[in-house]
Parts: C-alpha cells; sequence; structure tokens
C-alpha cells in the first residue's frame, strides 16, 4: 500500500465480513470469489464528496482503503469520515449479498472502522501499522462507526444545550368541569439524525454513561422554558431512577436554578419512571428524603407499565401515581384494565396518594376513569404537548 502521508489528514476505513454464516463453506467461498471484485469496482465508482481515495490494501478477504481528507479540523475530519463509513456499510452490506446471493443472508454482516495515521509517529511503515491495528480495533462491532457518530451528537447536544421542553397540560377532574392543576415538562430533539426521540437519546445515554448528564440538561431545560409557573401550579419533572445510582448524582442542584427562575421546591414534582427498576430502595428514600425535606413532592411515573409498580408504591410512599397509558387506552371497553385502574385508586385513596391517569384520548375514557376515584387527567384530548405558552393557552380552553 503506497500511502502519500506528506500533507493534510489521512484516513483509513477498515471492511471486514463477520457472522457465523462464514462457517458454512458456500457463504465463505462465495465472498473470496466474489467480494474483492465488487468491492473494487465500486470504489472504482464511488467519488465521495469532500473525500478523496488514494490507496487499497487486500489482506485476504479484508480491505483497507485511504483517504486524504480535506483541511480541516480534525474532529469535521473524523466526522466526515465516520459518516463515509457508516453509509458505505449499510450501502455495501445490502448490495453485495443481493449481488453474491440473491437476497439478505442472515448472520452476515459488513464491519467498518476508522482511524486515522498518527502524525506523532516517525516511521510511514509503523504510522500504518499502527493505523491499520487501530481501524480494525475500531471494527470489531457491527454499527462502529454509526455508534462513534450517535456519542458525537449525544456529546453536541450536551455542550449546545439542543433539547428543547414541551408542556403537557395536566388537569384536576372535577365533578362539572375540568381545571388546570399543572405540566409534565417533556424533552423533545428537533432536526435530530441520530434519535428519533428522547427515549431513544435517553437509552443510549444510558449505555455510554452519561444519563445523569442528560438528565440534567432536561431538567435544566424544562425549569428555564416555564419561568413565571403561576404560584398554584405544578411542574412535573421526569428522572430516572437509574440517576440515583450514578457516582456524578449529587442532589441540590435544582433550587439555585428554580430560585433563578423565581419558582420554589413547591413548584415541582419529580417523575420517577417505572419502566426502569429500582435496584436499591433504601438508598432511593434517603435521596428521595432529601427532596421532600426542601419542599418536592415525588411521583411513580408508568404505574402499571413495569413488574414492580406496587413495590415502588409501598416502598417509596409516592405523593402522586400516575397511571400508565397502556391501562387508559380503551378501559370503558375492558372490565380488567378498569379493575387494575380501580386496584390502584383504591391503594392511593388508602395511603392518601392522588392518581393521575396519563394518555387519555377518547371522551369515554375520561368519563369512565372519573368513576373510579381518579384525581387528575393527562393525554392528547386535555391537551397536547406545546411550548410554555401555548400550553398554556390550551390549557384554558379545555
Amino acid at each position: 500500500m503506497n500511502v502519500r502521508t506528506d500533507s493534510g489528514g489521512m484516513g483509513i476505513i477498515y471492511f471486514a465480513w463477520h457472522g457465523k454464516a462464514q462457517e458454512r463453506a458456500d457463504v465463505k467461498g462465495r465472498i473470496r470469489a466474489t467480494w474483492r471484485i465488487f468491492a473494487e469496482r465500486v470504489l472504482d465508482e464511488h467519488e465521495a464528496a469532500g473525500l478523496q481515495e488514494t490507496s487499497r490494501l487486500w489482506m485476504r478477504d479484508d480491505l483497507f482503503v485511504g483517504y486524504r481528507l480535506a483541511q480541516e479540523r480534525r474532529e469535521t475530519q473524523e466526522e466526515r469520515l465516520l459518516e463515509l463509513s457508516n453509509d458505505l456499510r449499510s450501502d455495501w452490506e445490502t448490495r453485495f449479498m443481493e449481488a453474491a446471493f440473491g437476497e439478505q443472508v442472515p448472520e452476515l454482516r459488513l464491519h467498518t472502522g476508522v482511524s486515522f495515521l498518527d502524525d506523532g509517529i516517525a516511521s510511514e511503515e509503523e504510522r500504518l501499522y499502527d493505523g491499520f491495528k487501530r481501524a480494525i480495533v475500531h471494527g470489531q462491532s457491527r454499527g462502529a462507526a454509526e455508534r462513534s457518530l450517535k456519542r458525537r451528537a449525544l456529546e453536541r447536544i450536551l455542550e449546545e444545550r439542543l433539547i428543547e421542553p414541551v408542556y403537557q397540560p395536566i388537569l384536576a377532574l372535577r365533578p362539572d368541569a375540568e381545571t388546570l392543576y399543572g405540566y409534565e415538562a417533556l424533552s423533545r430533539l428537533p432536526g435530530s439524525r441520530w434519535f428519533s426521540g428522547p427515549i431513544g437519546l435517553f437509552d443510549f445515554a444510558d449505555e455510554e454513561g452519561l444519563t445523569y448528564a442528560l438528565d440534567r440538561l432536561a431538567r435544566e431545560k424544562a425549569i428555564e422554558g416555564c419561568a413565571g409557573l403561576a404560584s398554584g401550579r405544578k411542574l412535573f419533572i421526569n428522572i430516572t431512577a437509574k440517576i440515583m445510582n450514578d457516582p456524578s448524582f449529587s442532589p441540590g442542584q435544582t433550587l439555585p436554578m428554580l430560585q433563578r427562575y423565581g419558582l420554589s421546591p413547591h413548584h415541582v414534582v419529580f417523575e420517577i419512571t417505572e419502566r426502569t427498576s429500582i435496584e436499591d430502595f433504601e438508598a432511593a428514600k434517603r435521596i428521595l428524603r432529601h427532596y421532600r425535606n426542601q419542599g418536592y413532592q415525588i411521583a411513580i411515573d408508568d404505574a402499571g407499565a413495569g413488574y414492580s409498580s406496587l413495590q415502588s408504591i409501598v416502598e417509596l410512599k409516592p405523593d402522586y401515581i400516575k397511571i400508565d397509558r397502556s391501562l387508559i387506552s380503551g378501559i370503558h371497553l375492558e372490565p380488567m384494565k378498569t379493575h387494575l385502574v380501580q386496584t390502584f385508586a383504591d391503594l392511593a385513596a388508602k395511603m392518601d396518594i392522588k392518581v393521575i391517569a396519563e394518555g387519555i384520548e377518547e371522551k369515554e375514557e375520561l368519563l369512565h376513569i372519573r368513576t373510579l376515584g381518579v384525581h387528575y387527567g393527562q393525554g392528547y384530548l386535555l391537551g397536547r404537548p406545546a411550548s410554555f405558552g401555548a400550553a398554556r393557552e390550551l390549557a384554558a380552553d379545555a
């Protein structure tokens, strides 16, 4: 591989087939017979915007392609190389299997990895060896380039505070009408390429060990966005149970921000999602006691969606139980859902806990849950998530 490395940056993309399907002689033989022909042909046809292919090297069926990158910041160069790697993997994997086998082959996947030649290594031979090695390591898992790009996107969201809060009204279900009680703050990601929504974003942050950083950003944006919240209204903010086990988690970070925007802990209800189990109830109770002593209230979110709803309620003694929308949808047609919601309502009444029904979308659902002792309601029928100003107007018209 004759690589010129005298100017700009030099990136390497590594391509290799992985998967149990290669244990089959027919699959392995077809790859050996056609993969190099396919890759050479598409590389000859390929012109990557802003990237110039300089060289190719085959090591048996593994391919290394060198690219000279435009003079840009290294961060930009790396992102361009990762995007090219991800695009090529997705395109070539499908096209090659269709061409070689006439169909997609289960348990056969194309892996790619990327690296840059290290300018700090004087010997060109050692630079190449080091670059190949790092590209191979990066490409050990499928989708390594995509994961790296998602990590960069997550870091950018945190650094540039790109989350936008929206607010969904929560209404008190009075005997004759609904009146505004508060809002649930929800996070939105405008224009995000790598995350379809906040759930995917938080799941990925958990995998990357950044749950607490993202949770804190979402909390800060929720508070910033509702400055001017009336004193009698509540702001429900989601927190995940996992942050209580995060070594970087430190209670007391929310109060200064509330004060900055003219709010107090008495405005805030922390919703602990029930979809992620609480591993240490004693630790959780200590943290929640700290919050309660400052004036915050606690809600168990998604009750009925997981496996430990009743234990969470009994152990944590929340101020609110939010019934998951899966139990509210079509409740007027399904006696078992009615029975389950009634059970939550009866337990809550004995423990002096308020009940909120989530996901109300039909008038029949609203009329039915009124008969079950449910205190508050939330859902598209009562108001969709919107900016704080728009949410206030929607709630006023409800």
